[in-house]
């Protein structure tokens, strides 16, 4: 293959039109050259894995290095992994079922290319939401266009370095810049394009791409709920909760946005709640472990929520040890009783360590509050009752759910990931993230016989009686 140097000029449009004109010369690349493409991108992350972790560390000021590694690296490795073993399955050619009056033909679908994909890539996680992506649409055959956040410059700078070093810009290219860049680059007529990021900027992004009919695949979030049922051991759903509201800060598009309590059991969870952030973080928000929040900006959206809150009516608690000396950004966990309809924080995904608790009565009551918002892109119920469970299965709609526990859905590998509603189009991971990004074309041969060789001009009796017997 050829490569012109010059394509990694700023101009995404001219890069767009370089990997489409490869795109056309080359064609679907062989099931052997997609597994060289995913077994060379593993085996870089890999090598890469303690820069990556000091890369991401620098975005943040302090982020955990093994939540990179656990959420960001791990993930990322194990959908690579995932890809690669299955992917002769996945391209294989389907059967489809052929009518008896079509028979002597056959039918089936057969999955290619796009051509170029689009990826647009948030900063909370920067390397895992940039690259499973862009892996997927390699294993799809397709060329793909990166533009990750502004806010993660050295993750940026790590990842281009990577991906320029592996691949050539008509299969790979990175797009940097600000919101502008993002904006332009949302406009260009990809024949697919992904976003991760908030519900507000996936409306202008879906905006943007229908003036050229793109076909977009949403990952955005909102507010997503974890129920308790009555009397379910607190101390296992607290341990769970704190796993996912609190890695990353909370900074994560699936972490519990807020907890449904019974009644009966809000005092013991709190102490529970307490006790368990305790236990995670022995040293407080100053540990190592603790995650800041990502700048000044989210600080203060976020000391704002809790502000407007307080002002209304609302009790603020601390939680877990306080520490010494945190930095300012290393924001202490804290929970928020008495939330009403006219706050803030009942209605903006607060992304941070805060947990909104409401109290309920029924299952009943807890699932219609949760049917009662815009749709999650997650959903948790602690509780061992079968049919409590698919009470709530059946009550609400969501992205994905986790049961007893939090977070872990998304690290199944052969489950789809995706919203619904405000919180997403379409999904990826698993065989519907290759099909999300290939064409499926239905193909039909048709035989040296068939029926409908009797429905041709002139029409006679034969015909009226065939449509008579299709019409009955």
């Amino acid at each position: 293959m050829t490569t012109d140097p010059t394509v990694r000029a700023t101009d995404p449009a001219r890069m767009l039109g370089a990997q489409r004109a490869a795109f056309r010369r080359d064609g679907a690349p062989s099931l052997a050259a997609r597994r060289a493409d995913l077994s060379k991108l593993r085996a870089a992350v890999i090598a890469s894995r303690a820069r990556i972790e000091q890369a991401v560390d620098a975005d943040f000021g302090h982020r955990s290095r093994h939540e990179t590694s656990m959420m960001e690296l791990a993930s990322l490795i194990g959908g690579i992994d995932y890809l690669h073993k299955n992917l002769r399955r996945m391209m294989r050619p389907e059967k489809r079922r052929v009518a008896l009056h079509f028979r002597m033909g056959a039918a089936r679908v057969e999955y290619q290319p796009l051509g170029v994909v689009g990826v647009m890539s948030p900063w909370n996680y920067p390397v895992v939401l940039a690259l499973l992506p862009l892996a997927t649409a390699l294993a799809t055959g397709n060329r793909v266009m990166l533009k990750p956040s502004e806010f993660t410059p050295a993750t940026n700078a790590l990842l281009e370095e990577i991906l320029t070093g592996l691949f050539t810009p008509e299969q790979i290219s990175v797009v940097n810049g600000d919101a502008a860049v993002g904006a332009a680059f949302s406009a260009l007529p990809f024949d697919h394009l992904v976003f991760t990021g908030s519900t507000a900027v996936g409306r202008k992004v879906m905006q943007a791409a229908s003036a050229h009919l793109v076909p977009v695949t949403l990952e955005l979030g909102g507010k997503s709920p974890v129920i308790i049922e009555k009397g379910h051991p607190l101390d296992h759903a607290s341990a769970g909760i704190v796993f996912g509201k609190l890695m990353s800060a909370g900074q994560t598009c699936i972490a519990p946005d807020y907890a449904l309590v019974h009644g009966d059991d809000l005092q013991a969870f709190l102490r529970s709640y307490d006790s368990a952030v305790k236990q995670a973080y022995p040293e407080g928000p100053a540990g190592r472990d603790y995650t800041w929040v990502f700048n000044d900006r989210h600080l203060s959206r976020l000391k704002g929520l809790l502000d407007d809150a307080r002002t209304k009516g609302a009790t603020i608690l601390d939680i877990g040890h306080e520490g010494n000396s945190a930095p300012p950004r290393a924001m202490r966990p804290t929970v928020v009783l008495g939330v009403t309809d006219d706050m803030d924080i009942a209605h903006e995904e607060i992304f941070g360590p805060v947990l909104p608790v409401f109290t309920y009565t029924t299952t009943a009551e807890a699932i219609a509050f949760v049917d009662a918002r815009p749709r999650p892109l997650a959903l948790y119920y602690f509780g061992h009752d079968k049919a409590a469970q698919r009470q709530v299965l059946d009550g609400t709609t969501s992205g994905n759910v986790t049961i007893n526990g939090t977070i872990m859905h998304v690290a199944q590998d052969d489950l789809p990931f995706g919203g619904v509603g405000a919180s997403g189009i379409g999904a990826y991971h698993g065989i519907e993230g290759f099909r999300r990004l290939s064409h499926a074309k239905g193909i039909f041969v048709q035989g040296r016989w068939n029926a409908t060789a009797l429905l041709r001009a002139p029409f006679g009796k034969m015909a009226e009686r065939i449509i008579a017997v299709f019409l009955r």
